[in-house]
């Protein structure tokens, strides 16, 4: 497994890394000892960046414990990533954006002992708060790191403007944005990224399964998977998408990987400096994406995939109201 530099500060990561988030949610049912075992498998491929967030365990810590107890026997050897920014002692857990410095502090100490751990690798504001301006946020993890309890800063879903004014206070090391064939919108940002000596790390990179080709209609999703919702799963969208990843399928296949590789193979072929973290509960998945870093793309590949999906899939990531809460100045 090959490692990359992730941002100028320091850090180092596996070229793949794991998103830990759908062992808990938004996928619909899931067994901690099926992602346990797929964490573990992870760590044995190679791979040593593990991605999580306070979000994920619903304010229970769940989505961190089901990780930190995985990784304690090589905690040393993996990079932990986590997240803060809602407030989840509101009625409805998350959907109350809260980075007051005693918020943050309170999130850095639970996951820390969630993760069971003296310090957390990478800390991101998961989403921007209207409430308390990014330099106190950045100032905030800066004295963290002082501390010793956090090693570097990060952001999630904010534009150039917001990132410009919390590197300017803590050196941020990462942004945390969805990417993929499906979803093109922060290209816009990267020019910024690689001015400032930030990586970018993909989340969704396979399209929330979508660039998989395993898909069905939004319908027939439980109410508790959040592709039951997406826009990309419904209506002319899902037959426009589902056209186009039958055709990288296709030509995948051709070149002997499945669509999942070719489509992460793409990612890597957009730069160094960008670490995709797809997430998985299957040791078999996992084995399947890490195999992607050996995958080499031609100009010629990359013109023939552009063909396909010029401008990414038809519908949009979230709804409105979901982002109306992601800030870019």
């Amino acid at each position: 497994m090959r490692h990359h530099a992730l941002g100028s500060q320091g850090l180092r990561v596996s070229r793949i890394g794991l998103g830990i988030m759908g062992m808990s949610m938004a996928y619909g049912a899931a067994n901690d000892e099926d992602g346990i075992a797929t964490i573990r498998h992870a760590h044995e491929l190679g791979i040593d960046f593990f991605d999580t967030a306070e979000l994920y365990g619903s304010g229970t810590g769940s989505n961190e414990i089901l990780l930190g107890k995985a990784v304690r026997d090589f905690r040393d050897d993996v990079v932990l990533a986590t997240k803060f920014g809602f407030d989840m002692t509101a009625e409805t857990v998350g959907t109350t954006v809260n980075s007051r410095p005693d918020n943050i502090r309170k999130v850095a100490e639970n996951s820390l002992r969630y993760l069971q751990s003296d310090h957390i690798d990478l800390f991101y504001q998961h989403i921007s708060d209207p409430e308390v301006p990014i330099e106190e946020v950045a100032g905030t993890v800066g004295e963290l790191i002082e501390e010793g309890k956090v090693k570097y800063f990060g952001v999630s879903n904010v534009g150039p403007e917001y990132i410009r004014r919390a590197h300017a206070v803590t050196p941020v090391s990462a942004l945390q944005y969805e990417y993929s064939l499906f979803e093109r919108e922060v290209e816009d940002t990267l020019p910024v990224l690689r001015e400032l000596g930030i990586g970018l790390v993909p989340y969704s990179p396979l399209g929330r399964g979508f660039l998989t080709g395993v898909v069905k209609p939004a319908g027939e999703y439980p109410e508790d998977d959040m592709r039951s919702w997406d826009e990309r799963w419904q209506g002319d969208n899902y037959t426009y998408n589902l056209h186009a990843t039958e055709q990288l399928k296709a030509f995948a296949a051709a070149k002997g990987i499945t669509a999942a590789q070719l489509a992460l193979a793409w990612l890597f072929a957009q730069g160094d400096d960008i670490i995709p973290i797809p997430g998985t509960r299957s040791a078999r998945r996992v084995a399947e994406n890490a195999g992607a870093v050996d995958v080499e793309l031609t100009s010629a590949d990359l013109k023939h995939i552009a063909g396909i999906v010029p401008q990414g899939a038809a519908g949009s990531r979230y709804p409105a109201a979901m982002l109306s809460g992601f800030s870019t100045d």
